[in-house]
């Protein structure tokens, strides 16, 4: 093991063991609502784990942030609750923007929206995704429908947005939105009275503080130094974000299932039906067995793609490869941990039903399968084309 796998292994175990002994017991507490935990309870849990030394453990004291490698150890300890995240902030969106603002914003952005994001007093939001009904733009970048527009020393934005998670709560945005000459991206604090949320929609996760909204943005002037990077190379930013994340959240999410694992397994071994506990019938011990499988071959993927992102590779193949096989990994897990348990799996006694919920969303959050598929069948095609020139 390298130095630096070392390191993070030794970060890793606390927070592993924080997010076990402190995390957990807030489970169940009445802040948790369809919306995700309440901005008092993580005020709460991010000053326990302040004092714990386990707040934005990815990003080290000097302002470093670990490799891709170290950060898949430290975020999947951090996974072991649908808090955990939230509680030591490597949780989406605000993981992915810190990542984004480290590698593209000036001196002067960081000290003012990077820097309450890593100290955990501040959320944020990235403004990207748009409504269907209005044509916008989705799993196609392209169809972006909000516009910028120079008017003297400021931008001027106009658009709606959809599923902006966080946006609730948010002190920091990230908007995306489309110019003559191509794609831009904006820094602004929240709240924003040019930006109003038109509702908060009901999803079938509840672990991210603010929910998921829709965004109307109504003549928001920002000023031209707040513009993230160059004009037009907003799609460019955007990758330099995505993909990472998406790896991000095969991270998170691989931690619960490992604890969703443990939980059915500790129920299969102390339950008994027709004479014997239930791991001892073929039909439930062979799916503890599977889950064992799945969740070593995540784990692998996932190292294999934080490998390739760590030598400087965008790394928009293995992310997306590894997103699909992840996430449909995970589901099984999770579905299986469900079956075990029976009706204490749909029950709300646990977090496996839960992280169920959570699962499913994931395969359609950051991209579903089907557009990541369609990606890489577009490059094999070209590919083929390459290596067989008419």
């Amino acid at each position: 093991m390298s130095v630096g796998l070392d390191r993070a292994q030794e970060i890793a175990a606390r927070v592993g063991k924080f997010v076990r002994e402190t995390v957990v017991h807030y489970e169940k507490d009445p802040r948790l609502g369809r919306h995700g935990p309440s901005e008092e309870l993580v005020a709460e849990l991010r000053s326990k784990a302040r004092a714990a030394g386990v707040l934005t453990p990815h990003i080290l004291a000097d302002g470093q942030h670990l490799s891709q490698r170290e950060t898949a150890v430290v975020l999947i300890a951090s996974g072991l609750s649908p808090l955990g995240p939230v509680a030591v902030n490597t949780a989406s969106p605000d993981e992915g923007n810190m990542f984004l603002l480290g590698a593209i914003a000036s001196p002067g952005m960081k000290q003012r929206f990077l820097s309450p994001l890593v100290d955990g007093s501040s959320r944020s939001a990235f403004f990207m995704t748009e409504p269907a009904e209005d044509g916008g733009a989705g799993s196609d970048p392209s169809m972006m429908r909000t516009t910028c527009r120079l008017d003297g020393n400021h931008w001027v934005v106009n658009g709606r947005k959809a599923f902006i998670t966080g946006a609730a709560g948010a002190k920091v945005g990230i908007i995306m939105a489309k110019s003559d000459d191509g794609a831009c991206m904006f820094l602004v604090d929240l709240p924003d009275p040019a930006i109003r949320i038109e509702r908060v929609l009901d999803t079938i996760d509840s672990s991210m503080p603010g929910g998921h909204s829709i965004v109307a943005i109504d003549n928001l002037r920002v000023p031209a130094d707040q513009m993230l990077g160059m004009k037009g190379e907003g799609f460019k930013y955007a990758q330099i974000r995505l993909s990472p994340a998406r790896l991000s959240h095969c991270m998170r999410w691989l931690g619960g299932c490992v604890r969703a694992h443990e939980i059915a397994t500790a129920y299969a071994c102390k339950r008994h039906a027709f004479g014997k506990p239930l791991i001892d019938h073929e039909g439930v011990g062979f799916m503890l067995a599977d889950n064992l499988i799945d969740l070593r071959q995540a784990e692998s993927m996932i190292d294999w793609c934080a490998g390739v992102l760590d030598t400087g590779s965008l790394g928009t193949v293995e992310s997306s490869m590894t997103k699909v096989a992840v996430s449909e990994a995970l589901m099984r897990i999770a579905d299986r941990c469900v079956q075990v348990m029976g009706g204490t799996g749909v029950s709300g006694d646990t977090i496996v039903e839960q992280m169920f919920r959570e699962i499913r969303a994931f395969r359609i959050y950051d991209g579903p399968s089907e557009v990541h598929r369609w990606s890489l069948a577009k490059k094999i095609k070209r590919d083929f084309a390459q290596a067989n020139p008419a």
